[in-house]
Parts: structure tokens; C-alpha cells; sequence
């Protein structure tokens, strides 16, 4: 039964630390680090059973989102409903192993899906390792709307995941950021959120002015961004509910912008421009209480809050080029942890607490790359004419970033790239899209 499990958890740790994996099968499953890739798991969705009236494309629907999800991790392969031996027709009857193992199928998922008297739908769900032939944990069910039904495909998305990997999932999730229309050289810019897949889009701002760096908060209730409505940047605060916001207080003149929550949600840390120096505050957002961290002749900007909230990642030109330091969260002195060739900026740091990714450029390229908090261990995963911003899915795998084309009718759009270098693949928005922020797992 822990075969499974084992193995795709060694496949994830390993993931930080080198960039190129095998999976082999001989016997139980087991993984070999070799000059190869990482071989995905080939796994079986059969559709969902309907156990109601009004249940069938429900069950159907929920089914091939969760494909969709485990798919797309690049982790997993699955096979193809052609190659099915026997079916699951009735959620409780006992599964046919050896049907599975024949087509080699090393993880199947199984599910049912009801619709009661008030249309709210229940989804119950089992994982099997197939060549251990046991269940890998308990089974779950999942109640709600069917407006909710995709929320719903992606918990169970979630769950298998983590029993497989051993790891917390990322696609009950969403995903803020900067919707693109028009040319470029007259964009519409506004705030839009959606499913971490593109789905359920909502536009959160109008077009009338321009919107920069949305940042989730903690709780994945509130939004911060930049805005230019009053012809300057200042940093305002947005309730996704409500969709109601306020500017944060800044004194007149000031220019406000690149903000980003604390991880308690209580505090801001943002850039201020004030005489022609940049450098980085805090502020309490129940009282407005300001507090300078940085003060040098110098630009510091794109602050980020480790997860447990004692340091600040930053980006400074004080040595001269754009580069990445870390301070307390407090402020005082800085260590510069970038040192490679070329330039620095728009570092985060992620959520498991072990990485910073950034934007680097370097010999007119850019690139996300990642680094150990301490600056060890630099590695570039993407390299384009134009990809910067990154933002961490909520368990610290995936990283989603802004690729622009080049010449006069480029534009941006999203990407995603896991944090091995491997799975490079475009997001699917509406219209173009740049400056993601990834939220975390919706409660």
C-alpha cells in the first residue's frame, strides 16, 4: 500500500534539489535519479457513477476536471478510456485489480456523484495502488451547490494528490491578476480573478486606470494593488466579497506601490517614493501606523515576508545593480544574496519557506529562476525575451510568472512552470494577462 506513496514522495523532495528524475517498475514501484526526466504515474478516471437522476454530467464533468488537474502537474499520465478493460458502474462493488494491472494503470481513482431534493450535490471518491491492491487511505465525500461543483472536482484533486505525493495540493486555489486588452500601445488594464485553471473569471476593477501588482492576502479574502486613478500610485485594499476597497493612508506627494501582506494578513509592506528616494514601510492596516525599514540613497523595492513573518526579501540597486537582500522584518541591516551575473528583481519567497524565486536579467534574456534563502543554489527555470513576476502555488511546487512576446504586437500572458525546471505550459486566461498572484487553498 505505501509503494505508491513512497515513491511519488521521493519524486517531489528530490524535485528542490535536482532537476532531472526517472520513475522505473520493476517490482514495486521505486524511482531511480538518473540523466533522464521524471516518468509520470500512469493513472485511471473512470466517470464518476451517477447515483441520482440529474447526476450524470455532473459525474462525468467532475471526473475530467480532476484529470485535468493531476494531468497537468506533469506528474501524471493518464490512460485513456479506450484501453479500459472493465468499468465502475456501481461506486461499492469490489474493484477488479487485475483489469487495472493489465493495462497498467498504477493508481485508479473511483467516484459517485448524487444530486438531492434541493439540487445540492454530494461527491465521494476512493484511491487505489493497484499493484499493492489496496485503498490508500479512507474514502471522502464533498457536499455543496452545483454552482460549486468544480470547487468540489478539485478537492478531490487535491486529496489524491496528496495521498499519491504525500503532499498538500494546489488546485482548490485562485489566481489574481492583471487583465490585458487592446494594443499595446493603448492597453486596458483591470483586475480579474479566477480558478487557478482559468475558470469562474471575474473582473474585480473597471479599465479606466491603470492597476498594478495584485497581492493575495493570507486568508485569500483581500486583495492589494497598485493603482494610477489619482494620477499617482498609491496602494489600495480590496475585499474579494464585497469587491469594496480603500486606498491605504499615504501622505500627500507620496508614491505608493509594490505592496504585499504580512503573513498574519495584519500588515502591509510597500514601497514609498517621497523627494526622489524609494524605500521600503510597514504599516498596521487597523491603525494606519507607519514604519520605515529601509532608508539609503538607493531604490528598494518588491518586499516579500518569509512565511514566518522574521525577514524581508527585497530588491535594492545599492551596490550599483539591481540585486536581491534580506533584511528582519523589522528593518536594520541587509545581506545581499544575489550574486551571479546580471540583474535582480521581483524576488518572493515561498511558501514551504526553503526558496526565493525572482526575475533575472542577463545578456538581454530574462528569467525565473529559484535560489536557497541564503543565495546557494541558483537555478534558472525559464528563459525568454521577456518573463518576470513570479508568484508560489499554495504548497511551494508551481511557480506562475508573465511571459510578453516581443515586437509591436506583443503581449503578455501567463505561464506556469514547476519548480524543477520541467512543465513549462501557458495559462488559460481571457484575453491577456501579467502580474499573477497565486492565493491559498480556499477553506
Amino acid at each position: 500500500m505505501k509503494n505508491l506513496v513512497l515513491a511519488l514522495t521521493l519524486v517531489l523532495t528530490s524535485l528542490s534539489l535536482a532537476p532531472t528524475l526517472a520513475v522505473a517498475q520493476s517490482g514495486p514501484l521505486r524511482i531511480e535519479i538518473t540523466d533522464g526526466v521524471i516518468e509520470p504515474l500512469p493513472y485511471a478516471v473512470p466517470d464518476f457513477v451517477a447515483e441520482s437522476a440529474g447526476a450524470g454530467q455532473l459525474a462525468r464533468d467532475i471526473a475530467r476536471v480532476v484529470a485535468a488537474d493531476l494531468s497537468g502537474t506533469g506528474l501524471f499520465r493518464e490512460i485513456s478510456k479506450d484501453a479500459f478493460i472493465s468499468s465502475i458502474t456501481n461506486f461499492e462493488s469490489p474493484v477488479q485489480f487485475a483489469d487495472w494491472k493489465a493495462i497498467n494503470a498504477q493508481a485508479l481513482i473511483s467516484g459517485a456523484v448524487s444530486v438531492d431534493a434541493s439540487g445540492n450535490i454530494a461527491v465521494k471518491f476512493r484511491v487505489y495502488d493497484v499493484f499493492a491492491g489496496q485503498e490508500l487511505g479512507n474514502g471522502l465525500r464533498f457536499r455543496g451547490t452545483q454552482e460549486g461543483w468544480r470547487r468540489m472536482a478539485h478537492k478531490v484533486a487535491d486529496a489524491v494528490y496528496s495521498r499519491i505525493t504525500g503532499e498538500s495540493g494546489y488546485f482548490d486555489s485562485r489566481v489574481v491578476y492583471v487583465s490585458e486588452t487592446g494594443p499595446k500601445d493603448d492597453r486596458k488594464k483591470r483586475l480579474a480573478i479566477m480558478d487557478y485553471d482559468g475558470a469562474n473569471l471575474k473582473f474585480l476593477t473597471d479599465s479606466n486606470s491603470i492597476v498594478l501588482a495584485p497581492r493575495f492576502s493570507p486568508s485569500g479574502d483581500r486583495v492589494l494593488y497598485t493603482s494610477y486613478e489619482t494620477g499617482f500610485p498609491r496602494v489600495f485594499i480590496l475585499d474579494i466579497g464585497s469587491v469594496t476597497r480603500r486606498v491605504l493612508e499615504a501622505q500627500s506627494g507620496d508614491m505608493s506601490f509594490a505592496p504585499r501582506f504580512s503573513p498574519d494578513g495584519r500588515s502591509v509592506v510597500y514601497s514609498i517614493t517621497d523627494g526622489g528616494n524609494t524605500d521600503i514601510y510597514r504599516m498596521e492596516i487597523a491603525t494606519g501606523t507607519r514604519t520605515r525599514l529601509t532608508s539609503a540613497p538607493s531604490i528598494e523595492t518588491a518586499p516579500s515576508f518569509s512565511p514566518d513573518g522574521t525577514k524581508i526579501v527585497f530588491e535594492s540597486d545599492r551596490s550599483g545593480t539591481q540585486q536581491l537582500y534580506v533584511m528582519s522584518a523589522t528593518g536594520g541591516e541587509a545581506q545581499r544574496i544575489s550574486f551571479g551575473q546580471g540583474r535582480y528583481g521581483t524576488p518572493v519567497w515561498s511558501p514551504r519557506g526553503d526558496l526565493i524565486a525572482f526575475t533575472k536579467q542577463n545578456k538581454g534574456r530574462f528569467h525565473i529562476g529559484v535560489m536557497r534563502t541564503d543565495g546557494s543554489e541558483e537555478r534558472l527555470l525559464t528563459a525568454s525575451f521577456l518573463d518576470e513576476g513570479p508568484t508560489w502555488a499554495p504548497n511551494g511546487r508551481v511557480i506562475m510568472f508573465t511571459r510578453e512576446t516581443q515586437g509591436a504586437n506583443g503581449a503578455a500572458s501567463l505561464y506556469s512552470v514547476d519548480v524543477s525546471g520541467r512543465n513549462l505550459k501557458p495559462v488559460r486566461t481571457q484575453g491577456g494577462g501579467s502580474d499573477p498572484s497565486w492565493s491559498p487553498l480556499q477553506q
